[in-house]
């Protein structure tokens, strides 16, 4: 069975039932439903026309929810006629869905929790992670933001800056190797910077070529991640961080600073650096503060300590960390390579290995795991 395949179609299959006129909470559970008939019944029929075959199959199985709920609420409702089979229209919904799903009538958190889970193909527990609240949260809030849409026709759609958080928390989840999705969302952000004249859009873009030109690098043959200061800076996409620095500069140059824009300049410090060591933490640091004074997010502050560290000293980093709440994802990672930095080995392993514990997949748990017993080790010899 192949799963890239099936989830590559579930968007434009969805979108052929929208247009058909279900409503979005239906159609998702209509499609949902034709992906598990596909599971079991491809292996040993496959489909000539894969799309075709989910359109009809996902179609009939909303017909008949549609029926169904309809003869609970002795509400009879006549269906004159249903679609054909045969192919479907080689059209490319996802772009539209993603704007659809961000509809007026939901909070902006729940428009990307519901596209992330819809369109997306992201498990609940994954993008309660990129939000660092519960699984139980999560599911509570698509629920929620289902039962909102549900039956409601998507006429108004959603605006630009909940795309955007979309697409980049979905490249997020394909760049961490949990979901590959990251080239799927490069497309979509082309697209979208191809439709719309937006600085965010742009350096949105941009950020997505300059951390996915470090790609292949960002692990080893034995699937261990690699640290940027140790990744093979020669084997980086130098294409695509040309392409990325030329897109942000273009944006920075129209005044008009987002978010996107100041992550993706950081990206580009650290493409530019021919070494490790050369790197410019201070214009790092610098970058860092406007992220801080356009989201104040405890992620950004985290990521600023630590360059703190490097521009200004570890004792100058741990500083900066003590000021954070030390329950946030990864901040004992980062107190641990401060403490390393700084020449305290023993608190650095302790640290290390308590990380490993907390982090949130498998690649990073072993990383952290190899430190720590790299630097017990040391201690001991």
């Amino acid at each position: 069975m192949n799963e890239a395949l099936l989830r590559s179609l579930t968007p434009s299959v969805l979108g052929v039932l929208v247009r058909r006129g279900a409503d979005f909470a239906a159609a998702e559970d209509a499609v949902q439903d034709a992906l598990v008939e596909a599971v079991r019944v491809w292996p040993a029929d496959p489909p000539r026309d894969p799309k075709g075959w989910l359109v009809t199959v996902a179609w009939r199985k909303f017909l008949d929810a549609t029926r169904a709920d309809a003869a609970r609420r002795r509400r009879e409702s006549l269906i004159d006629e249903e679609q054909a089979p045969g192919p479907a229209p080689a059209v490319d919904d996802t772009l539209q869905l993603y704007f659809l799903c961000a509809h007026p009538s939901l909070t902006p958190s729940s428009a990307v929790a519901l596209t992330l889970r819809a369109v997306g193909g992201l498990t609940t527990r994954q993008i309660a992670q990129a939000y660092l609240v519960p699984e139980a949260t999560m599911a509570q809030r698509i629920s929620r933001a289902k039962r909102t849409v549900s039956g409601m026709r998507f006429d108004r759609p959603g605006d630009v800056t909940t795309v955007l958080r979309v697409l980049y928390l979905v490249f997020n989840e394909g760049y961490s190797g949990d979901v590959d999705l990251a080239a799927e969302a490069i497309r979509l952000t082309r697209q979208l910077a191809a439709a719309i004249d937006h600085p965010e859009v742009a350096g949105l873009l941009a950020l997505m070529l300059l951390h996915h030109a470090r790609r292949a690098t960002r692990t080893a043959p034995d699937g261990s991640l690699v640290p940027l200061a140790e990744q093979d800076r020669g084997r980086w996409d130098t294409k695509s961080i040309a392409e990325g620095v030329e897109i942000l500069q273009a944006a920075l140059a129209r005044d008009r600073l987002g978010e996107f824009q100041a992550q993706a300049a950081v990206a580009a410090l650290h493409a530019d650096a021919p070494t490790a060591e050369e790197t410019d933490w201070v214009q790092i640091v610098e970058w860092y503060d406007e992220l801080t004074r356009l989201t104040d997010s405890p992620v950004v502050r985290l990521n600023r300590a630590v360059a703190v560290g490097e521009a200004d000293g570890p004792r100058a980093g741990l500083a900066a960390l003590a000021a954070l709440d030390d329950s946030l994802p990864r901040h004992t990672a980062a107190a641990a390579y401060l403490h390393e930095r700084d020449g305290d080995l023993p608190t650095a392993a302790r640290l290390y290995a308590e990380a490993a514990h907390k982090a949130p997949n498998l690649a990073e748990r072993d990383h952290l795991t190899r430190q720590a017993a790299r630097l017990n080790a040391r201690h001991l010899h």
